[in-house]
């Protein structure tokens, strides 16, 4: 059997260069496939970049057309259920000349349409085009963990797997998408719209299908979606217990399935709950090895966890250090796999993890992503459980969660205010949470309207429920937010490396599962989280289930960028300034900066994305 991630690249109306494919030569160094074929809106290109995780013949080559001709495909991920699909589809007489899940889909679109979409367990995106209908294809999985890019011209239309492959098609310029910049600098987020920060560059969001038809003689758009937002397994009755088993049960087979593979398999581990919940059921003494970033004698060091979760699964442990220096030699190429800029120099430890996997020799990673989001795993999560315990008027319980956040270090009147402002209506004019705003950025630029103006613009973009209580924030992180978002990351930083990242938790059954779960299954007594830290009680060491804190793949970023990296943030600043002159007001922006600098207030994140978004528009030569 044969299952290969990838990159690709479509278009329609016009025939590009073929360095469009090869500029993602990253995503698929075991292979090379182009083709071109009329329409009657024009030629049809079809490019496609191989990466190889069972085998290296030429059974996988791509763009790979079915025995009729009518269809032909490229596509980039992994259908994970696709030796189920094989099986049903033979007994209803279909025939396979290779062992590939490339054919299974195929065959599927073949039999089922647009409707086999919701029966894909998987990650992907992928193009067909069908000769006899003159239409192109493409979808995206639900959760978008493989990217989908698009851009419409004069000529026609083009996709892509990343951004880069589309600028300057029928030269065009790379401009700044201001109102996305804005969001960015305000409140940190991208990947909250179909939009990117280049001005008429989208995305297929994760769920959605687009068809480009050529009845009219030139390529017409039409976009869908296959995947309801709000649709969650619902779990009536379940007691904290039954869910935990269920949840347990749910997980073990995604990791299953996300096992099958004829090479080595690796695991970032963190140390926190995620991913060592991943690699306890992935893990025979000796079957796994696992990544990490370490810091000796730093506050984000999560070494003691890490050896704990290796000494109990007996994984083969490697370890690396990201310093500054690394910051600071790799920020342009981080910068340029990226396509965008991106928020902390957390990207930069993840891309030293997977740089360490390639170093291994590891080709396959599982990573614990995804679970955060629907299980309410962050902080603006309690703002939300004490409102509901104040509308309920449980007020010992709701006295005894500020507590019990105090000692985690949390305000308890910071808290019990972020509570209050869930229950106040919309029309009251008073400080919100999430309302942070920065005197700097210039008022008169299009966009930033605060955070959780953003949060409810992407949910009204999506046709999520407002997000007014856990379950509905839920699905806003988990669709429109925060989730998509760190999938963009992984998914570049691993691909720099030619190496596939698989994500267990985003296996949609137990995804919508973690999504219908009840309030009090998720958070409560102090915990986050509830159900997963039962469900892996006798599989991830108790200093890990005990754990509170949460740290990811942070740095030590405030002494790096006040120390070592202090010129790069005062020059990206600058450098900002200079090619985004609308975005700030330079006066405030730079008296902000050298407070920060000086230790004279805290140092945030905003100026690391100053910076970022500087060296971005750099690197791509965007006009403001």
């Amino acid at each position: 059997m044969m299952i290969s991630v990838c990159g690709l690249f479509a278009s329609i109306g016009f025939v590009p260069e073929e360095r469009r494919i090869d500029v993602v030569a990253h995503r698929g160094p075991d292979g090379r496939g182009w083709g071109v074929v009329e329409s009657a809106a024009g030629p049809v290109a079809l490019g496609h970049r191989r990466l190889a995780i069972f085998d290296l013949s030429e059974a996988g080559l791509q763009p790979m057309a079915d025995a009729s001709g009518r269809y032909t495909i490229v596509f980039n991920g992994e259908i994970y259920n696709f030796i189920e699909l094989r099986a049903e589809l033979t007994a209803a007489g279909d025939r396979f000349a290779t062992q590939t899940d490339t054919e299974v889909l195929l065959a599927m679109y073949r039999r089922f349409g647009a409707s086999m979409l919701p029966r894909l367990r998987g990650m992907f995106a992928f193009v067909i085009w069908d000769r006899k209908r003159q239409e192109l294809f493409a979808a995206r999985d639900p959760f978008g963990i493989k990217p989908l890019y698009m851009v419409e011209t004069s000529k026609g239309v083009a996709l892509a797997s990343e951004i880069k492959q589309l600028l300057g098609l029928e030269s065009t310029t790379p401009r700044l998408n201001t109102a996305r910049a804005m969001d960015f600098l305000g409140s940190g987020i991208l990947d909250h719209t179909e939009e990117t920060l280049f001005e008429g560059i989208t995305q297929l969001r994760g769920g959605e299908w687009l068809a480009v038809s050529t009845e009219a003689g030139r390529p017409q758009c039409t976009r869908g979606r296959f995947h309801d937002l709000n649709q969650v397994a619902a779990s009536p009755g379940l007691s904290f217990d039954e869910a935990a088993d269920e949840f347990a049960a749910r997980l073990s087979e995604s990791v299953r399935l996300h096992l099958r593979s004829d090479i080595r398999v690796g695991s970032c581990l963190s140390g926190g709950l995620d991913s060592s919940s991943i690699v306890g059921l992935a893990s025979e003494p000796g079957s796994i090895e696992t990544i990490s970033a370490v810091y000796d004698g730093e506050a984000v060091d999560e070494s003691r966890y890490i050896d704990a979760v290796v000494a109990r699964t007996g994984a083969i442990s490697h370890k690396v250090s990201p310093s500054s220096d690394d910051v600071a030699e790799k920020f342009d190429r981080i910068t340029w796999h990226q396509d965008e800029p991106f928020g902390s120099t957390s990207i930069v430890a993840q891309y030293a993890v997977f740089a360490e996997a390639r170093r291994a020799g590891l080709t396959v990673m599982l990573d614990g992503q995804g679970a955060d989001e629907p299980l309410g795993g962050y902080a603006d999560a309690w703002p939300h459980h004490h409102a509901r315990l104040m509308r309920n008027g449980r007020i010992g319980e709701l006295h005894a969660s500020l507590r019990a956040r105090s000692g985690q270090g949390a305000s308890p009147l910071r808290a019990a205010a972020g509570a209050m402002s869930l229950l106040l209506p919309d029309w009251l004019p008073l400080p919100r949470r999430g309302a942070k705003t920065f005197s700097w950025l210039n008022p008169g630029a299009a966009g930033h309207g605060g955070r959780r103006a953003l949060d409810q613009m992407a949910a009204d973009r999506l046709g999520l429920m407002k997000p007014n209580d856990l379950s509905a924030h839920c699905r806003l992180l988990t669709y429109a937010t925060n989730l998509p978002m760190l999938l963009h990351w992984e998914d570049r930083n691993s691909m720099a490396h030619s190496i596939e990242a698989r994500v267990p938790f985003l296996d949609m059954p137990l995804a919508q599962f973690a999504l219908g779960l009840p309030h009090e299954h998720r958070i409560g007594a102090g915990e986050q989280k509830r159900v997963l830290r039962r469900a892996m009680r006798d599989l991830v060491p108790q200093s890990v289930l005990d754990r509170r804190d949460k740290i990811g793949f942070a740095t030590p970023e405030a002494g790096w960028l006040r120390g070592p990296l202090r010129e790069l943030v005062h020059q990206g600043v600058e450098d900002c300034i200079e090619r985004f002159p609308g975005l700030f007001i330079p006066a405030r922006l730079r008296l902000a900066r050298d407070a920060a600098l000086a230790g004279q207030r805290p140092f945030g994140f905003e100026f690391w994305r100053v910076a970022s978004l500087g060296r971005w528009g750099r690197v791509f030569n965007v006009a403001g």
